[in-house]
């Protein structure tokens, strides 16, 4: 199911799962535990949710704030994207761990985005061509994804300077929100392949206009 093809009015079928709908989810059940752990009951400090709410019409469970949202996305990411129940379990435990109050909220989300951001920017640097496999091939992609990021978390030296430092950059973030190599690779997985898709997809659209 796509958010961006809902929000925007598109046929389900002309508009296939992408990047940015994975992201956004992902999103959507860190600010429901947010709001569930915290008490957190104005929507506009979680906009996520907010706009979740409002497309898929996720109603208010026991009159509070976070709970159903945080079923339904979690639902959606396990039926449409295939996570497992631990990716979801990592992320409660290393909020509830980190999030105390609302004054932390800022600070770890903070941090989750600079982890991600590092990490991506890291995958896509030292797979290069691998990153070029068809997606006929997942196993093979899945497979150098869990292999990159295990490197990335033990390699003690890497030939450049900036991926020795992105490399203990993301260590860093991984040891301090409590995050593991298989959420790590859950993650990127789909990422990889949500992006690999678009772009065949675009590509494929591409070639039917120059038909037209």
């Amino acid at each position: 199911m796509s958010i961006f093809s809902k929000l925007f009015g598109k046929k389900e079928e002309s508009s296939p799962k992408s990047a940015e709908d994975f992201m956004s989810l992902v999103r959507v059940y860190f600010q429901s535990v947010l709001a569930v752990n915290l008490g957190i009951t104005n929507i506009r400090a979680i906009p996520d949710v907010a706009n979740f709410k409002r497309l898929f019409k996720i109603p208010t469970t026991g009159g509070k704030l976070g709970t159903g949202e945080k079923s339904a996305s979690k639902k959606m990411l396990m039926q449409d994207y295939g996570l497992s129940e631990n990716f979801f379990k990592e992320i409660d435990n290393s909020i509830k761990k980190h999030v105390r109050n609302q004054q932390q909220v800022q600070s770890y989300m903070f941090m989750y985005q600079g982890f991600t951001s590092d990490l991506m920017m890291m995958i896509s640097n030292l797979m290069q061509w691998k990153l070029r496999v068809p997606s006929m091939f997942a196993s093979v992609i899945k497979t150098s994804v869990q292999d990159t990021i295990h490197d990335i978390c033990t390699k003690p030296v890497f030939k450049k300077d900036d991926e020795q430092k992105t490399a203990m950059s993301i260590r860093a973030y991984k040891e301090k929100l409590g995050y593991s190599e298989d959420w790590m690779s859950e993650f990127v997985y789909n990422v990889v392949m949500l992006a690999k898709k678009e772009k065949r997809n675009n590509k494929d659209e591409k070639t039917e206009d120059t038909k037209k």
